[in-house]
């Protein structure tokens, strides 16, 4: 990734406490080339993905057919997946979406917006949000409702 993506998503992910920490794993996309399909290249990224996450992890995917979660309703999952004590992995699929084994993992699907984001803004955003549904939570002036 270009040094301003690292550099935004550990803005964010820096602010969040110990408690509370991000911490990123990437993936290695699949090796696309003139043989092969997205259905393919898709399930191989969705069986790497689910062999780094444990059995025991709480699991969001971020998919366009999730729900939308307003800031203050983000605030409450984060408050909700604190209260579980089980650590939670988000899950972002490739070029392609995430195969049909790692929908069928997700405990929760969330929608960041019916628009659709280039992967690299999308750990910014998600690290932003998170670290924003935070502050909410601490009664924090970051987030003005």
């Amino acid at each position: 990734m270009p040094s301003w993506v690292t550099d935004g998503y550990q803005e964010y992910a820096k602010r969040l406490p110990r408690d509370c920490s991000l911490h990123l794993h990437e993936i290695a996309p699949a090796k696309r080339g003139k043989s092969g399909s997205s259905l393919q290249w898709m399930r191989e990224e969705g069986e790497r993905i689910l062999a780094t996450i444990p059995a025991d992890h709480h699991v969001v995917v971020l998919d366009v057919k999730g729900k939308t979660w307003s800031t203050e309703q983000l605030a409450g999952q984060l408050q909700g997946w604190q209260l579980d004590g089980r650590d939670v992995s988000f899950i972002v699929g490739g070029p392609d979406g995430l195969s049909d084994d790692c929908l069928k993992r997700a405990n929760q699907k969330w929608s960041l917006s019916a628009l659709t984001f280039p992967h690299p803004l999308v750990r910014i955003i998600m690290a932003e949000q998170l670290y924003r549904a935070w502050t909410v939570l601490q009664n924090h002036p970051y987030h003005r409702a």
